[in-house]
């Protein structure tokens, strides 16, 4: 099979592998889409996301969609739409029970965590095991299904801030993320979201997903204390400090947006004498489920998507990406029939 590989910082190559064959319990797919995710971009721009550095080849990729090819049991028939649940769950610890997306020592598609890496599915084929199998609606279009999982990762950070229906929301940074979560919070029931970015395209085309109102971060501010409740997504600590502005006493902020590691500066008084919760959120528990479905009847979260480029064209896909200004969501169409 043809597949997309990391081999560092900047190395990106279409290589030729095995073609896998599933065991038990596993189901083999025809991948047709993959979207570039923020950790894929690590990867590839600087040969590490974070702690997790590329030591060996890695297939990226873990916004998937395709079609069954070949499942054992028979259960599944070749051609049936899914996507997935690309985490494969660690050890249960006492108080986890309900949180296995929080249990140690598990694993994530596409990731260098583990060693060996975890491989993604940015490849014509992928082999899981069939708990991670999502069946798809007939009227869920593959190219939309490849946003189940990062709408899940924003369904997951409604759900930590306790829900956003009737709430005023503000949603700092509108990357991809943010896009996403935005249109989730105005499909939930919020009465107004408005949303933020350092640049113009990101808040254009949070605007075309019909926010209330957008503030351009430098130019201007949210009013202080007029959200109940922020969803941060850039993972930028001034970003956090303008959702400890904006959000009234006794809000919420849900952390979306990753961090990086070591101390970061925040307005921890601002927040403490507002009685401000700021609540971490990670990946997401069962949201999946929740995101086939909201993806399937409302077709607004196709403007999420800016870009489509074939897997011949990676590396193009994967720098049209990096450029926040230019780009929403990147798409690349893995090697059709």
């Amino acid at each position: 099979m043809k597949a997309l590989v990391i081999h560092g910082k900047q190395d990106l190559r279409a290589e030729t592998w095995d073609t896998p064959e599933p065991g038990d319990d596993e189901v083999r797919v025809r991948i047709a889409w993959g979207g570039i995710c923020g950790s894929d971009l690590h990867y590839y721009h600087e040969g590490a996301n974070g702690a997790f550095v590329v030591r060996e080849p890695l297939i990226p990729g873990h916004e998937l969609s395709g079609t069954v090819d070949l499942d054992p049991s028979g259960a599944l028939a070749a051609g049936t739409p899914v996507t997935f649940h690309p985490a494969t769950f660690g050890e249960c610890q006492p108080g986890l029970e309900q949180h296995p997306h929080l249990w140690p020592r598990g694993g994530y598609l596409g990731s260098a965590s583990t060693t060996p890496h975890t491989q993604g599915g940015m490849s014509e084929y992928l082999v899981v095991k069939r708990r991670m199998i999502r069946t798809l609606p007939a009227t869920l279009p593959l190219k939309r299904a490849a946003l189940t999982e990062p709408l899940a990762v924003a369904l997951h950070g409604i759900r930590i801030a306790g829900g956003v229906e009737g709430k005023r929301v503000l949603v700092c940074g509108s990357g991809p993320i943010g896009l996403l979560v935005a249109a989730a919070a105005l499909a939930k029931g919020a009465s107004e979201v408005t949303a933020t970015d350092v640049c113009e395209g990101p808040l254009a085309r949070a605007r075309a997903l019909g926010v209330h109102a957008t503030v351009r971060i430098g130019e201007a501010e949210p009013a202080a204390e007029a959200f109940d409740v922020a969803l941060e997504c850039s993972g930028v600590p001034a970003s956090i400090d303008v959702a400890i502005r904006a959000v009234r006493r006794a809000g919420v902020i849900a952390q979306i947006g990753m961090m990086g590691a070591g101390p970061q500066p925040l307005e921890l008084a601002t927040l403490i004498a507002k009685e401000i919760q700021l609540r971490g959120c990670f990946r997401f528990n069962d949201e999946v489920d929740e995101a086939i479905e909201l993806l399937d009847r409302d077709a607004r979260f196709d403007q999420v998507i800016t870009h489509e480029l074939a897997a011949d064209d990676a590396v193009e896909a994967f720098t049209i990406a990096k450029d926040a200004q230019t780009s929403g969501k990147v798409l690349v169409r893995l090697w059709p029939e």
